[in-house]
């Protein structure tokens, strides 16, 4: 049995993952059907008052992480291209079920075949060393998982 996580969509999230993380027991609100337009900064906060991993498409959320140094629950950045759209709901239940404890105060990023993660840590700036490690899926050949501390 898989443990629920807690999600907030922004407003980029394509429609397909929250119906996909929804139809499996996942906790997801979106921003679109609570506070429409909110600021990015507002969201990122609220996720983290929450303790929801956010879902976006916006790479502005990198920048307030990385670059400002605001605190997050979790972060899934996805990048997916026009063409890989019919497999992005699917891909995202596959990493959270293959890796939900891990996305927990980390920066993920989902594209077509591969996840990358960054693991956050209170005061401390990541670091990257990358230790990548391939795990089965059922919807692409393997996933890379990066994790960089």
């Amino acid at each position: 049995m898989i443990t629920p996580v807690r999600f907030l969509a922004d407003e980029s999230c394509d429609f397909a993952v929250l119906r996909e993380l929804r139809s499996s027991g996942h906790d997801v609100v979106s921003v679109s059907e609570t506070v429409p337009g909110a600021p990015d900064l507002d969201v990122l906060r609220a996720a983290v008052e929450e303790q929801r991993i956010l879902l976006t498409e916006d790479k502005d959320f990198g920048d307030w992480v990385f670059s400002h140094g605001e605190q997050v629950a979790g972060v899934a950045l996805l990048r997916f291209p026009s063409t890989a759209r019919p497999i992005l709901g699917k891909n995202m239940l596959s990493l959270v079920e293959e890796h939900g404890s891990e996305l927990s105060g980390s920066f993920t990023v989902l594209q077509p075949g591969r996840a990358r993660l960054v693991a956050r840590q209170d005061d401390v700036k990541p670091v990257r060393r990358p230790l990548i490690r391939h795990f089965p899926s059922r919807f692409f050949p393997k996933t890379a998982l990066t994790s960089c501390w």
